[in-house]
This record gives structure tokens, C-alpha cells and sequence, in this order.
């Protein structure tokens, strides 16, 4: 409670600076309110009052950034996070990043394949802008440059995993199915602070004339927990007893790269990763924990174009496990698309647009129509849908009773 109270002054502080902000110090950020409405029922699905603020002080050598936000509620209490706060440091090609930072790698629109630096917040599934999904982690981040090149060290010290949804939530992800209701044991969920338990990340990147590229690897945690499963049986009937989960993360060695080309009007790209000892679940109880370990790749390729003032993309991306076994929870392959038209119109003050991600697995989509408009300088007022649709138990089908319209008014400054 005395953190929230002194990140609100701050906050306070700044806000009623004014003229009198100190040289080198900008302050920039937005107020937004945002209502989402269920077309199921007319209840809401979110109503939210948003304070994003982001200020930057500059020196010769050194920069220091802070980004505190603020979410309010009508039914909880005040959320004040931190989603930054690093310390730039410059030595000629050298830069040094010390601090909570996002990370973002990889040319991907919409889906993480190596961007998997910075952890998911998936409180509210992949709806909220990919900055707010973003988890920002404490690390130490080195880049050289030379010339058109850029090596890129970074050093986690301590681990961050995703977020979910709460079990009451409207985006809380479907559990595999078990014969009979579980019992959660979490004694092995976190990760403990410690040196042997950090992560670390190499990247090397090049802009050239021809094609833009990047090349990573990392040895890593999965952001996301394995359950391991075991169950308990009668000793004289040897009928099943009982089923414990247990949430637990573990170890990868990732290695990928992506790439971006123009090809006269067509912009090419692709992305992907190779993942190593990749925990799954296998609907094979009698296994060790119930899980399986196996190599994993994923991988898009996609297109751009522009026709008619509209911007077009596509993408296809696919999740291959190798050596696969009938028995594992996951399909071998999963094979998703995204499509985004946009177009801007009066001036670019107002734009359309048409974000859709498609399942083939199981014939299902996240249909995201969008309209934004520039009412006059910083501020915008945003209407949109999300429509969910399928066939099968898919990532998107699973929310066939969550088809929202949402209206968000934002003014930044």
C-alpha cells in the first residue's frame, strides 16, 4: 500500500510540474477509458480507466526512462505497475540497458515466435495492444554496432513467467480434460531467484540494401508451466483414486532467426524457432507425470502489399513437434493464418481496419474489426469488435460466448 501511495505521487508531482520540468526531461503519455459489452447478454466485459505515462531524461552518456501506469476498475482496486524503468548507458558503439525493459524481437504481426524475450500478460487473452501485453523483465541488455550490424547480449536475472487469466474470468483458457477433478499442487510453480536460474540471450542483426535480418538463440525458461500430472491408485482395486497437477516450468535452448526483404511492391518475410526439450502433455497418464519431452519448431511466412491506398498482409504460421507420439495433448502440427487490411482516410485522421486470425485445425477465428478516428490532436475515439468463431475446441472457439463490441476514447500528450 505505502508503494502505491508514493508511485501516486509521483505520478502527481509530474502531472502538476508543468513549465517547471527540469532541462533534458520529456513527459509524454494518455488517459484512455475503454467499455467492452458482450453481445451474449449486454454485460460488460471490461470497463477500464487507463493513465500511461512515459518520462525520459537525457544527458550526454546516460538516459533514464520510467514508465508507470495505472489501471481503475469499478469492482477492485487501483492496478499501479511498472512496465519500465531502465538506465541508458552510451560508450561510442556501445550501448548498455540496465533495468525493467520490454524486449522485442522477430517481424511477426500479431503471433510471438522469437519474440519471447519479454513474458505474455494474457489477463485479457491477445485483445489489449502488444505493449500492454508485454511483460517488461529486469535484465542487463549490451548492444555493439558495426556499421550495419548489431550484436545484441541480453542477461535475465531473474525469471518472469506469463500471466493468466484468473479462474473467474472471462478468458480463463480451457483445462485438458481429466477423468476426474484434479487437485492443484503449485509447491513447484515459481522459479527461485538465483544465479544458476537466470536467462540468457544472444542476437545478431543487419540492415542492408537487400534484406533485414536478425539471428538469436537463448537458453531460457518456458514462460509457460508444464502440469504434471500424477495419479494415485487403490492399492488392492488398482482403480484410479485421485489426480494431483502440478504446474511446473522448465528449461529451453531456443536458436531462430527472421527476415525481411521488399520485393518490389511485396514485402516478404519469415520467422522462426527451434526449441529443444520442449515439455508436453500427454493424454497417457501411465507416463512418467503424464508428460513427454520433445523437440518443437515454429515457424510464419507472409506477404505484404499495398493496392488501392489498402494495406494487406498475410501470414501462415505452423507449430510442428518432431518425433511425435499419438498420445500428446497437442496436435503435431498447428497451422494458424492472420490477414490485416488497412486503409487510412480524410487526411489519415480516420482508418479502417481488419485484423483476422484463422485456425485450421479446427475452423476457427478471431475476427477483429477496427475503426479509429482523429477527432483533433491527441485525442482519438476507437470503436471495435472481437468475434469469435468455430467448429472444435480451438484457442479462439473457446471463447464463443466472449463476441464483444468495445468503444475506447484516448487522449495523449
Amino acid at each position: 500500500m505505502r508503494t502505491k501511495i508514493i508511485s501516486l505521487a509521483l505520478i502527481a508531482l509530474f502531472l502538476t510540474a508543468g513549465y517547471a520540468l527540469p532541462q533534458g526531461l520529456t513527459f509524454r503519455g494518455y488517459g484512455r477509458t475503454y467499455l467492452g459489452v458482450l453481445t451474449e447478454d449486454g454485460s460488460y466485459s471490461i470497463q477500464q480507466n487507463t493513465l500511461d505515462l512515459k518520462l525520459e531524461h537525457k544527458r550526454d552518456k546516460t538516459a533514464l526512462y520510467f514508465n508507470p501506469y495505472l489501471y481503475q476498475y469499478p469492482d477492485r482496486d487501483i492496478n499501479l505497475k511498472l512496465r519500465q524503468a531502465y538506465l541508458d548507458i552510451y560508450f561510442g558503439n556501445i550501448d548498455i540497458r540496465l533495468g525493467k525493459q520490454q524486449i522485442i524481437w522477430g517481424k511477426a504481426d500479431g503471433v510471438f515466435i522469437t519474440d519471447i524475450i519479454s513474458p505474455k500478460d494474457l489477463s485479457e487473452f491477445l485483445l489489449p495492444d502488444f505493449e500492454e501485453i508485454r511483460i517488461g523483465v529486469d535484465a542487463v541488455k549490451l548492444n555493439y554496432y558495426r556499421g550495419d550490424h548489431t550484436f545484441e547480449l541480453v542477461w535475465m536475472p531473474r525469471f518472469q513467467p506469463t500471466i493468466f487469466p484468473g479462474a473467474e474470468s472471462y478468458w480463463a483458457p480451457k483445462m485438458m480434460a481429466f477423468p476426474m477433478t484434479p487437485t492443484f499442487d503449485y509447491s513447484n510453480a515459481t522459479v527461485e531467484s538465483k544465479l544458476e536460474n537466470s536467462e540468457l540471450a544472444l542476437k545478431y542483426s543487419a540492415l542492408t540494401s537487400v534484406i533485414d535480418f536478425e539471428i538469436m538463440s537463448g537458453y531460457l525458461w518456458d514462460d509457460n508451466p508444464t502440469y504434471h500430472v500424477r495419479k494415485t491408485v487403490e492399492p488392492v482395486t488398482q482403480q484410479l483414486a485421485g489426480i494431483t497437477v502440478t504446474p511446473e516450468h522448465h528449461r529451453l535452448s531456443m536458436a531462430g532467426g527472421s527476415f525481411s526483404a521488399t520485393l518490389g511492391a511485396w514485402v516478404l518475410r519469415g520467422e522462426g524457432a527451434f526449441y529443444r526439450g520442449k515439455y508436453f502433455n500427454s493424454t497417457n497418464l501411465n507416463l512418467t507425470d503424464g508428460v513427454v519431452i520433445k523437440d518443437y519448431f515454429h515457424y510464419l511466412v507472409g506477404l505484404e502489399y499495398s493496392l488501392w491506398d489498402f494495406k494487406l498482409s498475410g501470414q501462415f504460421i505452423q507449430e510442428a513437434i518432431l518425433d511425435y507420439e499419438t498420445e500428446i495433448y497437442q496436435d503435431q502440427f498447428q497451422n494458424t493464418a492472420t490477414f490485416l487490411a488497412s486503409r487510412d482516410f480524410l487526411r489519415e485522421t480516420l482508418n479502417l481496419q481488419l485484423f483476422v486470425y484463422y485456425g485450421f485445425n479446427n475452423e476457427d477465428a478471431l475476427i477483429r474489426p477496427k475503426l479509429s478516428y482523429d477527432f483533433t490532436d491527441g485525442f482519438e475515439i476507437l470503436l471495435g469488435a472481437n468475434i469469435f468463431t468455430g467448429n472444435g475446441a480451438g484457442m479462439f472457439e473457446q471463447y464463443d460466448n466472449n463476441d464483444m463490441m468495445y468503444a475506447k476514447v484516448k487522449y495523449s500528450f
